[in-house]
């Protein structure tokens, strides 16, 4: 009697927990600020898009962002917590991942170093690039108060559960990216380091980014 009384304890415990598992699974994606940030975009978007005011084609421009948006908050979904990034642009590529507790700033993450032909290893958080004011960005042109073309270096943010591929076309010598509809922002505008240093200064710099082994 007193074991089947046992079993009956742990068969419970077992389907409470099998229960429990999708809202254990959703607060932990929940608090991730990038979903935060999703399901926040998502709504304004939704609401933007039932504006009596809008026309077809704007219309049309807002569910393409939603989807985009969607399929991010599905990938932050699945779990994963991380970002990958590789570098094919053949130079150095700074990047941004989290801080390690040597590294005392008080800019929300650090900036890190990737070689040419590396990808950053599973697990390892790459949270976006660094690009300086001397490279060109296809697709992207900024342009100061004046008017005039900028030169400023900006910070490329992806979302959790992407993988980034940076790359250089050989034609125009512009930078170019695998995924559309990446988050740009220039000095002040993000609490990350943006250093205004040229490619050289990057390029000067020993790679210190984890990366799967060769001999995997």
């Amino acid at each position: 009697m007193k074991f089947f009384q046992i079993f009956l304890v742990v068969l419970v415990f077992l389907v409470n927990l099998v229960v429990a598992q999708p809202s254990f699974a959703g607060s932990k994606f929940s608090k991730n600020p990038d979903y935060i940030e999703i399901v926040q975009e998502l709504d304004n978007l939704l609401e933007a898009q039932e504006a009596k005011n809008i026309t077809a084609d704007e219309k049309q421009k807002i569910q393409q962002q939603i989807d985009k948006l969607e399929f991010d908050k599905y990938n932050l979904q699945t779990g994963i917590n991380w970002g990958q990034c590789s570098n094919e642009t053949g130079k150095s590529l700074g990047i941004y991942g989290r801080k390690t507790k040597k590294y005392k700033s008080d800019y929300d993450n650090a900036l890190y170093f990737l070689a040419n032909g590396q990808t950053t290893e599973e697990q390892w958080d790459c949270e976006g690039v660094y690009l300086p004011g001397d490279v060109k960005i296809a697709g992207f042109h900024t342009t100061d108060e004046q008017g005039q073309a900028s030169t400023s270096p900006v910070a490329i943010k992806i979302v959790d559960g992407t993988h980034l591929v940076v790359k250089t076309n050989p034609e125009t010598s512009e930078i170019e990216f695998n995924l559309p509809g990446f988050k740009v922002f220039k000095p002040g505008e993000i609490n990350w380091f943006i250093p205004n240093v040229s490619q050289a200064d990057i390029d000067s710099h020993i790679p210190n980014v984890p990366t799967p082994s060769n001999d995997d």
